[in-house]
């Protein structure tokens, strides 16, 4: 969507018409901006892939095609589709390819689908010097701790912006919602929220309704938000790449930042190889706790900052406060219903109501009742209209007895049939052959 957007404001006064296409949003909206028709298309690959096959889109007359960030889609599985895609594009076209990383499967897709390409390398002089202004801090903390720890944090003087990145989705969504617990403005990116409401998480970042953004690194990619003075992460990271792309977010534009890492014990070797390939000199952390001096020290920490966010403090809005749409969300919340688990409706809607809304009374099926063999007619007991009343005083008044009665004769009229069970009625054959019994011996 980001990328969408800036080539719509670059192509503006040209008239260039762009949509975004990818997945987890319903499909009519996207039907619609193609039948409209379109110059540009920003997409995903399964969704791209589903439009084509449904006969939606029509692959064979692209002129131009952009494949981003190559390496990552290798890594989430996403090769295979931009395959079926390129091969239902015409051989005539401009292919531009980009990735961070070269590897086998990138290096191949590139000489099974490109014509003489040519290649152009870009790096940066110094990697080092991307984070020259960016305070990096690294801490060796308890699992148990980390929690408290990053709640001191956010306490810092002088925080703005916070992203707090984890390796797993179910770790982001718990982090956030203890943070929001303690008070703190929070929102959590990850892939099991739909898209209306990572797009919710982050219209809310983006205006400082929440100043701190819990996310992955998958749902974190391409995310480009300017005023971030923090980042933490919550586990320490993969591999260089992957620190570097995290800590990145902050001390842009000739600003400041500060980036905190805190690594468990057992993530100590991982952390040694990330600060040996970065020469970052910082092999062994200092083991750290959320009462430390010098975490208080290091990050400008009032000393009356806890594990909960002061009253005072609370200024942001909220998550609740940002929208959440969900009309073109493809999992999208269906209409409640009302009227309890059957789902009828019920109010003054209804044909059938009456004037003030309630709902009428239920007619009762009128039943054909058999009292000792004889078929009682219960509409025939009065004329009054109310049979089952008459039935259920036919009920109480006639004394019958025998297998047929079933015992007890009280509310008869309402309660259901008992059904009757193998063993039970063998018994009660038994019963009544050793009463013949007794009468025939009288």
């Amino acid at each position: 969507m980001q990328v969408a957007r800036d080539i719509a404001a670059a192509g503006k006064n040209l008239g260039v018409r762009v949509v975004a296409i990818y997945g987890g949003r319903a499909y009519e909206p996207q039907l619609e901006a193609l039948r409209k028709g379109v110059d540009v298309i920003v997409g995903t690959p399964g969704r791209l892939l589903d439009l084509a096959e449904q006969r939606h889109l029509v692959l064979g007359r692209v002129k131009a095609l952009v494949l981003d960030e190559a390496d990552e889609m290798l890594d989430l599985g996403f090769l295979p589709d931009v395959e079926r895609i390129l091969r239902m594009l015409p051989e005539e076209r401009h292919t531009m390819l980009f990735s961070a990383t070269m590897p086998g499967p990138i290096v191949q897709l590139s000489r099974a689908f490109l014509t003489r390409p040519t290649h152009i390398r870009a790096e940066e002089a110094d990697q080092g010097s991307i984070h020259e202004r960016t305070k990096q801090l690294v801490y060796r903390a308890h699992a148990m701790d980390k929690v408290e720890l990053v709640t001191r944090v956010l306490q810092a003087r002088e925080r703005g912006l916070t992203m707090i990145f984890t390796r797993t989705k179910r770790t982001a969504q718990r982090v956030a919602d203890d943070l929001a617990e303690r008070g703190f403005a929070a929102a959590a990116v990850h892939g099991d929220l739909g898209q209306g409401a990572r797009e919710q998480a982050l219209r809310a970042f983006r205006s400082e309704k929440v100043d701190v953004l819990v996310a992955t690194d998958v749902a974190a990619r391409g995310i480009d938000v300017t005023g971030v003075t923090h980042v933490i992460n919550y586990q320490c990271p993969e591999d260089a790449k992957t620190y570097v792309h995290r800590i990145g977010r902050t001390g842009r534009a000739g600003r400041e930042g500060v980036a905190v890492t805190l690594v468990d014990w057992d993530e100590t070797p991982r952390w040694k190889m990330i600060s040996d390939d970065l020469s970052l000199g910082i092999d062994e952390p200092v083991e750290t706790y959320s009462t430390s001096d010098h975490l208080f020290t290091d990050l400008d920490i009032p000393t009356s900052a806890s594990g909960r966010l002061p009253l005072s403090a609370r200024t942001r809005a909220g998550l609740g406060a940002e929208y959440i749409d969900s009309e073109g969300d493809h999992q999208g919340s269906r209409k409640q219903r009302s009227g309890g688990r059957t789902g009828r409706d019920s109010g003054p809607s209804t044909p059938s109501g009456d004037e003030d809304g309630r709902r009428p009374a239920r007619k009762r099926r009128a039943r054909t009742r058999t009292r000792g063999g004889v078929t009682v007619d219960a509409g025939s007991a009065t004329g009054d209209g109310a049979p089952e009343t008459s039935a259920a005083s036919a009920a109480s008044s006639a004394p019958t007895s025998g297998p047929e009665a079933g015992g007890s004769t009280d509310g008869e009229g309402t309660k259901p049939r008992r059904r009757r069970r193998r063993g039970g009625s063998r018994r009660r054959a038994d019963g009544e052959s050793a009463d013949g019994a007794d009468a025939a011996a009288s």
